[in-house]
Formats: structure tokens, sequence, C-alpha cells
């Protein structure tokens, strides 16, 4: 910053005053350089480009941000059990559903017996027949469930009939690999002891 000083007009006789500034090195004004204060000049700073940011970078930092400014409101778990095949689901949600409509019809039969309504006979058959149909449903599952794991594998018992694929494909990769190396023997013994004829 420059200091100021207060200097007497010689011509006014001392009436008016003249203020001057003595500017140093940090002067604000820009068209004098500093080498001309008699201060030496500080070394050029050389340009620093920012690195250029692609598109796909920007809108991860931004994701970034989201997540640190709004915490999520909940958080995906991995899931404990695997998802059952679609054949077993399938049985499952219908024996779900017949088991739901057989405990209404129940329902409906004890009330309208308490109540002495003509509906209660018809409703005592209904869920009845509709408690033997839940029993098979549930049976259903089971049965579907069992016969799944075993046609694709996921029991691993003696009996099982993946085991026996399984076992049957190695035995057809070791004959397959042991007549492989048969055919490399034969091909060596019979090259290496031939000569040219040219």
């Amino acid at each position: 910053m420059g200091t100021a000083q207060r200097r007497k007009a010689p011509e006014d006789g001392g009436a008016a005053t003249r203020l001057t500034v003595r500017e140093g090195p940090e002067a604000p004004n820009l068209d004098i350089p500093a080498a001309r204060t008699g201060v030496p000049a500080a070394p050029e700073e050389k340009a620093v480009t920012p690195p250029r940011v692609t598109s796909h970078e920007r809108e991860e930092r931004e994701e970034a941000l989201a997540e640190a400014l709004y915490p999520p409101l909940w958080v995906e778990e991995p899931a404990r059990r695997r998802r059952l095949p679609d054949p077993v689901r399938t049985a499952a949600v219908r024996a779900v559903l017949i088991i739901a409509v057989t405990l209404m019809q129940a329902m409906v039969a004890f009330l309208c017996t308490l109540a002495g309504s003509w509906l209660a006979f018809p409703m005592v058959l209904s869920s009845v027949a509709s408690t033997v149909v839940a029993t098979w449903a549930a049976l259903d599952v089971w049965v579907t469930r069992q016969v799944w794991n075993q046609r694709h594998g996921v029991v691993s018992t003696p009996a099982s009939t993946a085991r026996q694929l399984r076992r049957e494909r190695r035995r057809a990769q070791r004959q397959a690999r042991a007549a492989g190396r048969g055919q490399e023997r034969i091909h060596g013994r019979g090259g290496a002891g031939q000569l040219s004829h040219s």
C-alpha cells in the first residue's frame, strides 16, 4: 500500500498543502510494473489449467455430493435366502390363496351358526371341502419342491439323478482326455524318427 505525505506548495506561500502518494511494490495500479519502483519483480507464476472433467466424472461427483447431503431412506440388504424356483413359487401362491379362502369360509360358517342362519349348513359343507383342497395344495408345494430339486440337482444325495449325471459327465471327460493324450504320444513318436527325403 502506498504511504501518504503532506508537502507544502512553494508557489502558494504555504497556504495550500499538496498530498503526494508514494507507491510501494504492491501498488494496485496495474499499468506500472513493480520493477520501475525499484523493487525486484516477483517471478512469474505459470498459469495452471484445471484438468478437464468428463460428464461421467461430473455425474459421479454430483451423486456423491447428493448422497452426502441427503442420506438414503433405507439400505438394501442382500437376501438371506435364494428366490424360490418358479414352479414352487406358483404352487406356494396357489396354496396360500386356497388356505385364505378356507379360513374365511370357516369363519363365516361359525358366525352363521351362532346367528342361527340357514346359511350355516352350506357354509360348513363348503368349508370341509375347502379344507381337503387346502391340504392337497400344501402337499403340492412340498411335492413340487422335491421334484424340482431332484431334476435340477440341488439335493446331493446318493439317489439323486443329478449326482449320477455328474458322475457320467466326469467319466466321459476323463476318457476324452486319455484319448487325446494317446493321440499326442502317437504323433510324437511318428514324427521324431523320420528323415526328410529331399
